[in-house]
C-alpha cells in the first residue's frame, strides 16, 4: 500500500502549501464545530417535558439544577425562564430574548472562516494556474527558439496541480459550512420551541396550580 506523493506538493507550485494549510486548517475547524453542536443539540421535547413534570412537583430548585447540568442554549434558555417563573410576562420574555442573544452567537463562532477557506482556495489555484502559466510562457520568451516539450510540460503540469488541488480543498469545505449552518438552524428552532413552551407553561399552568395550592391551604394552619 503505498502513501500520497507528496512530491506533488512540490510540483504544484508554492500555492500548493498555501492550499495544504488551508485543507489542515478547514478539517480542524470542521471537527471542532461538528462536535461542539453535537454537545449543544438535545432532545429538546425530552428535556422540555422532564422540566415541566419536576416542576408539576413544586422543585423549581431540582429543575434549576437539571437545567445546570444540561449542555447547550436550549437548557440555558430554560433555565432563564425559570430564574424569572415569578415576573411578569414581559419581564421573562425579555429576559429569555436577552439569554438567547449570549448563547446564540457561540454556535456560529469560526464558522466564518470555514466560509472563507470555501470561497477563498479557488482563488488560490487560479492563482496557482496562472504563476505555472507564467513560467511556461516565461520558458519561450527568455529561452532559445525551440522550448524542450519538458519545460512546457512542467509549467502547464504545475498550473493542473494547483487548480485540481485547490478544488479538493474548497468543494469539502463549501459543503461542511453548509451542513454545519444546518445544524446551527436545528439547534436555534430548538431554542425558539423551548423558550416559547416553558414559558407558556410557566405562565399557565404553573402559575394556576401554584394559586390552586395556596388557595387549598388552611389558613390558620
Amino acid at each position: 500500500m503505498t502513501g500520497p506523493d507528496l512530491s506533488l506538493l512540490t510540483q504544484g507550485g508554492p500555492m500548493m502549501y498555501v492550499v495544504l494549510v488551508m485543507a489542515i486548517v478547514g478539517a480542524v475547524l470542521f471537527v471542532e464545530r461538528t462536535l461542539f453542536l453535537h454537545r449543544s443539540q438535545i432532545r429538546s421535547a425530552a428535556f422540555v417535558d422532564g422540566v415541566k413534570n419536576i416542576l408539576a412537583k413544586r422543585r423549581l430548585v431540582e429543575a434549576l439544577t437539571v437545567c445546570e447540568e444540561t449542555p447547550g442554549p436550549v437548557a440555558a434558555v430554560v433555565k432563564t425562564a425559570l430564574l424569572k417563573a415569578g415576573s411578569d410576562e414581559v419581564a421573562m420574555r425579555y429576559a429569555v430574548q436577552e439569554a438567547a442573544l449570549i448563547e446564540l452567537p457561540s454556535l456560529e463562532r469560526r464558522m466564518g472562516f470555514l466560509a472563507a477557506i470555501a470561497q477563498v482556495a479557488p482563488l488560490v489555484g487560479v492563482l496557482g494556474t496562472v504563476l505555472g502559466m507564467i513560467s511556461t510562457f516565461g520558458a519561450f520568451m527568455t529561452g532559445p527558439q525551440y522550448v524542450p516539450a519538458q519545460t512546457i510540460a512542467a509549467g502547464m503540469w504545475q498550473a493542473l496541480l494547483c487548480a485540481a488541488g485547490s478544488l479538493m480543498v474548497g468543494i469539502p469545505a463549501h459543503l461542511a459550512h453548509h451542513f454545519l449552518a444546518g445544524r446551527v438552524r436545528s439547534i436555534v428552532r430548538d431554542v425558539e420551541w423551548a423558550a416559547n413552551e416553558i414559558m407558556r407553561y410557566l405562565l399557565g399552568e404553573y402559575r394556576t396550580r401554584a394559586a390552586d395550592d395556596g388557595a387549598g391551604k388552611d389558613p390558620a394552619a
